[in-house]
């Protein structure tokens, strides 16, 4: 499904939800359907979900929500994507998604950190 190149540095998958035409739908099926399945992706090690607030200069945001999956490594990324749990949750995107999803994967590695923890 995604065609990535192998390290050994944790990776993510970043999902920007657009605005969406009914943002009580959204949310509604968003808890009680979507973030179960997310739930049950193999080899997820962390998941962190946010509703966009706002832009620095006061603007509406582009984006309505943000998710964020992360695995550790891009093998274990591409197995959880392969698996049938990982194929339900992305096909599930249009059931609620009404204002668009932009996917994007991001890799992170220790040396790159900055802040506390």
């Amino acid at each position: 499904m995604f065609d990535v190149e192998r390290t050994d540095a944790m990776v993510k998958i970043v999902v920007l939800y657009g605005h969406p035409s009914d943002p009580a739908a959204f949310e509604n099926y968003y808890a009680n359907n979507h973030r179960p399945l997310v739930a049950k992706v193999p080899n997820l090690q962390r998941f962190e979900a946010g509703r966009i607030i706002g832009t620095p200069d006061g603007s509406e945001a582009s984006f309505y929500r943000v998710a964020e999956l992360w695995f550790n490594g891009q093998e274990e990324l591409q197995a959880a994507m392969s698996s049938p749990e990982g194929q339900e949750t992305a096909g599930d995107l249009p059931n609620f998604a009404t204002g668009g999803a932009t996917v994007l994967i991001a890799e992170y590695s220790a040396s790159e950190a900055i802040g506390r923890r």
